[in-house]
């Protein structure tokens, strides 16, 4: 495609657009970069090398320097940092300095502060509509009456291009370097600065900050800056209602969770660590940072026989999210590829910022144990229910006592024969037919005739 007088190089308004916006984030960054952070559909990067050229022409853009690998790099003047504010739609003062003379040593903790913010955000190309134009050749066959050539469509059959992993938030999502001051006396004012600063409210993540470790200054040094991160985050300011409220508080949104703003350090081996070292670098961070981001454990509960329970308090604590440049390169930042320090797995993103122990996670347990108490009080009324029940139920179903037997009376007088026993009843035995009285009386009788000779008394 030709220039034009202003434009001698072609480029399009969207692409310079692209470009400014890319390098009022990145501040230096080669036109790959570019073409991979904001438009990753376009065919190669050649339209934004353009663009860079189009943009140099009218001192918006400048190149100071390569890459250690021979990749020109390209940072913005001052008027370009303002046409970049526009476009990002920040004011002026928020969009830093222009990063000049970076680009003269090859900025290699630039490049990697790139990539990280590339392999986060992972833009989707734009799907975009071919365009049909007739070739001269088909043009002569058609005037000619021969019938113009047709391109065979695709095979149906031909295996789909598997769907890349997305990514986390846009271009316009990003700060980098980032500075926060810190109490100083005097004229030495000592700040943080913070390499990136990613605001996805929309994944899940209000504020996300990132240091990026090229793994070329020792554990020690990496470790120290979180005591700063930390002096930071305790300072105290007022609102305009005179209400105290945390410094950082007005420099990002609340990240709803206990605790600061989380902070995830991105290691970058590159060819000259190995995993091992790897390895041995981020246990060593762990241990020297634990003190920032343990917490403090607060015990509840334990008296009068119950278990005892706790949680873990990080009102002053850091959250702080370990992962590798070569991870989040190839599974993007939503897959497992976050190590929580204080967690034992890796997680994804949104499982590696939870406070899974703290004072939330007690009020579900003991909101759960409360249910569980509830439900076993429930479970043994039922049981004294049904017990009450089943006694009153066999006590009504009980069978009536059977009804004793009336005696029959005495054959002689008519008298019950079941009178009490006495001491008569030796010498006058019951025979089923006499009461007491008459057996005596009846025994008192003389014997007759009869009765002597066979020893038997009359029935009567």
């Amino acid at each position: 495609m030709g220039g034009s007088r202003a434009y001698p190089y072609g480029s399009t308004a969207a692409v310079r657009g692209h470009v400014l916006a890319a390098l009022g984030v990145l501040k230096v960054a080669t036109a790959d970069q570019i073409h991979r952070l904001t438009a990753p559909g376009h065919k190669d990067n050649k339209a934004f090398r353009n663009a860079l050229l189009d943009l140099a022409r009218h001192h918006l853009t400048v190149s100071e320097g390569s890459t250690r690998d021979g990749n020109k790099l390209w940072g913005l003047t001052p008027l370009g940092l303002d046409a970049a504010a526009e476009v990002l739609g920040r004011p002026a003062s928020e969009m830093g300095s222009t990063a000049r003379g970076a680009a003269r040593s090859g900025a290699p903790h630039a490049m990697a502060v790139n990539e990280t913010v590339i392999a986060v955000t992972r833009t989707a190309p734009e799907p975009t509509r071919p365009v049909r134009r007739a070739t001269a050749t088909a043009a002569v066959r058609s005037a000619s009456g021969e019938r113009p050539a047709v391109i065979p469509a695709a095979r149906a059959e031909l295996p789909a291009v598997p769907a890349a992993p997305a990514g986390v938030g846009s271009v316009s999502s990003w700060s980098t370097e980032v500075g926060m001051a810190l109490p100083s006396a005097g004229r030495n004012r000592a700040s943080v600065q913070t390499d990136a600063v990613l605001h996805a409210p929309e994944a899940g993540v209000p504020v996300l900050l990132f240091e990026v470790d090229n793994c070329t200054e020792s554990a020690d040094v990496l470790a120290g800056k979180f005591d700063r991160y930390r002096r930071f985050f305790r300072q105290k300011t007022k609102d305009h209602q005179g209400r105290e409220l945390p410094v950082w508080r007005t420099l990002y949104p609340p990240t709803f969770r206990e605790g600061y703003p989380p902070i995830a350090v991105v290691f970058n081996p590159g060819i000259r660590t190995g995993e091992q070292a790897l390895k041995n670098r981020m246990n060593r961070v762990l241990d020297l940072t634990r003190e920032f981001w343990s917490g403090s454990w607060e015990r509840m509960g334990g008296p009068g026989g119950k278990l005892a329970d706790g949680y873990r308090n990080y009102r002053d604590a850091i959250p702080l999210l370990f992962t590798t440049l070569p991870y989040l390169q190839d599974e993007g930042p939503l897959g497992p590829v976050w190590w929580r320090c204080g967690h034992r797995e890796w997680q994804t993103l949104t499982d590696a910022l939870a406070n899974g122990d703290d004072i939330g996670a007690w009020h579900r347990r003991d909101e759960e144990r409360r249910r569980q108490r509830e439900a076993e009080r429930e479970e043994a009324e039922h049981a004294r229910t049904q017990e009450a029940e089943h006694r009153r139920s066999a006590w009504e179903n009980k069978p009536p006592d059977p009804q004793s037997a009336v005696p029959a009376p005495c054959e002689r007088c008519g008298q019950p024969l079941n009178e009490p026993p006495s001491a008569d009843d030796a010498f006058t035995p019951p025979d089923g037919r006499h009461c007491l009285s008459c057996r005596t009386d009846l025994r008192q009788q003389h014997m007759t005739l009869r009765q002597a000779l066979f020893g038997k008394r009359p029935d009567t």
